[in-house]
């Protein structure tokens, strides 16, 4: 597990902390990102094992947007090597807009691998980061 390394994205940057002590406690390195754009440039830089984005940073849509990116490798060659990586997207979507998203039955129009609401419960976030991990 200590090889493994998980870039956190949000622009909270309490989110972001938090969520980085509870990785590292549990024995994983964390890279963060505070925007999709520095996203982008991280995910080139340490090739991370997992991605947990955020929703909504500086727009509403900058967590789609990134994820499109690194989705739909024949859009933007210059992410088909992180195609795969999988991405675990956080959203405070259904406090905010009151819009429910289901992992199920979001899978094509969302290509993410599972989503977590916010708050972040540090035991929900450590057992989807395993199972996703674990693929």
């Amino acid at each position: 597990m200590a090889n493994q390394k998980i870039l956190v994205v949000d622009e909270d940057p309490d989110i972001v902390e938090t969520t980085k002590i509870v990785l590292e406690a549990n024995g994983y390195q964390v890279a963060t990102a505070s925007s999709g754009t520095e996203c982008l440039s991280k995910v080139k830089e340490v090739h991370p094992d997992l991605i947990i984005l955020d929703v909504m940073m500086n727009s509403l849509t900058e967590g789609f947007q990134v994820t499109y990116k690194l989705r739909n490798p024949g859009a933007d060659k210059e992410y088909a090597p992180y195609a795969r990586i999988p991405i675990l997207m956080v959203t405070g979507i259904r406090k905010e807009t009151q819009m429910n998203i289901h992992p199920e039955k979001a899978g094509e129009f969302l290509p993410v691998d599972d989503f977590l609401e916010k708050p972040i419960q540090s035991a929900v976030l450590l057992e989807k980061v395993k199972k996703l991990l674990a693929k």
